[in-house]
């Protein structure tokens, strides 16, 4: 790991004698939780190594290849979730907590971009295709494209950039979100579609 990776590890969480969540449903992610609210280093080392990788890429792709943007992002969102570990219920994986308070951190450090006008909930959403899923998958995403990511309105902006930059699943982002995996899968439809029409619209 690199310069950054053990910066972040060397942070030490601010909660001993927290209570732990009983929400989580990994039996190992449910131990290193307990072992971190009681000011175990070491868990808190095991927990960033595990999720360092996916923060930093998300941002990295949020700051447009900004590589110490996206890290200073990464080391405060580390220092967040410390600050804040008592607050984790455990409703989603680390992981993917981490991520929401890394995505709030890249926010606040940006002017919030003009939003684009949300489709009306009746109308209809055609498919958009594979092209543009791939371009997000794969990271090929142009600068047109982040800036289009960017101006989505706030509910389908962190879930498109949640489910292809920080790579997590369906389920993870609706038990953070408090919603179902079939909103989820509404709220990504929807924003591939106005995806498609900002970078059609964008086009030379």
């Amino acid at each position: 790991m690199g310069m950054e990776t053990t910066h972040a590890m060397s942070w030490n969480p601010d909660g001993p004698g927290r209570r732990r969540s009983a929400m989580t449903t990994d039996p190992t992610e449910v131990q290193l939780l307990a072992a971190l609210r009681a000011g175990d280093r070491g868990a808190a080392e095991t927990l960033v190594a595990a999720s360092y990788r996916t923060i930093y890429a998300s941002l990295y792709r949020l700051c447009g290849g900004d590589g110490e943007l996206a890290a200073d992002l990464t080391q405060e969102a580390y220092r967040r979730a410390w600050a804040s570990l008592g607050r984790f219920q455990g409703e989603a994986r680390f992981v993917t907590w981490v991520y929401r308070i890394a995505y709030n951190a890249f926010l606040n450090h940006v002017r919030r971009p003009r939003r684009l006008v949300p489709l009306d909930d009746e109308a209809p959403v055609t498919d958009p295709g594979p092209d543009l899923e791939e371009e997000l998958l794969l990271g090929r995403e142009s600068d047109r494209l982040r800036r289009a990511v960017l101006a989505l309105p706030e509910d389908l902006r962190f879930t498109v950039t949640a489910r292809f930059w920080g790579e997590r699943s369906v389920a993870d982002i609706a038990d953070g979100e408090g919603i179902t995996p079939a909103a989820v899968r509404k709220r990504l439809k929807k924003a591939l579609h106005l995806l498609a029409l900002a970078l059609e619209e964008d086009s030379p």
